[in-house]
């Protein structure tokens, strides 16, 4: 409960940044304008991303007699989740993630390199924590939050351009242009915006962690697999939009020190030690 009760306070700043910046730059119209584009964007991204992201890396639906697809039917069983759409991603990269909007439209997509790499002990373990995520509705609660953090970047860029070229800024109350007002939109508010949007992320992985060994019935076969993930990773990078980051199952892109704070995903370590620690 304390999980989602974070998530939710962290989802609720997110929306209310963005509310705050329509209301800073417009007034009420502002925040109105504002309030319609984010549920718009929120609309679009609950209905269409999953065939979005599918496409984009290109995979590519299996038949029930693959043993990918045989594992995510015993797995969904355990997990009393409707079977998914089971798709394979032609990469060389170890990676997977679930997507859809609900239980019911789900898909879980796994690489060829993971299929490589792992034993079924392991894949389990990866496959459980996917079915975790679509359970939890993780893939709803990111998607919002990437979209209302999508729509902050996009309107402080939007507020810097006109900025530029003049004529648009902050409101102050006698209805002069209010330039700090304009400042935190060009730079604070997208900063916030990631790290919140980075927050409710590694929220919900650590989550899934849990649910995935839950499934799976164990939570070695995840441990040792994220390790692994890791470490190929390294050596074979996955050339993925970073707009889709925090949906796979290992974070595609490295961030150490201050870059962590923007991580969509906990270090590896502490995910082992939280799994480990369940035993």
């Amino acid at each position: 409960m304390g999980n989602t009760l974070k998530t939710a306070a962290l989802l609720a700043v997110l929306s209310a940044l963005l509310l705050v910046i329509g209301e800073l730059l417009g007034g009420a119209n502002g925040l109105v304008i504002a309030f319609v584009f984010a549920v718009l964007m929120n609309f679009g991204s609950y209905w269409f991303s999953d065939k979005i992201v599918l496409r984009m890396y290109r995979a590519q639906e299996v038949e029930p007699s693959h043993p990918l697809h045989r594992m995510v039917t015993r797995l969904a069983r355990n997990a009393s989740l409707p079977m998914p759409k089971v798709y394979i991603i032609p990469t060389a990269s170890p990676n997977a993630f679930a997507t859809g909007r609900n239980p019911s439209h789900a898909a879980v997509a796994a690489t060829e390199g993971i299929m490589r790499l792992l034993d079924e002990s392991e894949l389990e373990g990866v496959i459980g924590h996917e079915l975790a995520h679509v359970k939890n509705r993780d893939i709803l609660i990111s998607s919002v939050a990437a979209t209302i953090a999508a729509t902050i970047m996009m309107v402080s860029r939007m507020a810097q351009f006109a900025a530029i070229f003049g004529g648009f800024g902050g409101r102050n109350e006698r209805g002069g242009s209010n330039p700090l007002a304009l400042l935190a939109t060009i730079i604070v508010a997208p900063l916030a915006a990631m790290l919140i949007q980075a927050a409710i992320s590694r929220s919900r992985e650590f989550a899934a962690d849990r649910g995935g060994a839950a499934i799976a019935g164990t939570p070695y076969g995840l441990a040792s697999a994220l390790r692994k993930i890791e470490a190929a990773a390294r050596r074979v990078p996955l050339d993925a939009n970073p707009a889709t980051a925090h949906m796979f199952i290992m974070k595609p892109f490295s961030g150490r020190g201050m870059l962590a704070l923007f991580s969509t995903h906990p270090p590896t370590d502490q995910r082992v030690q939280a799994l480990l620690g369940q035993v």
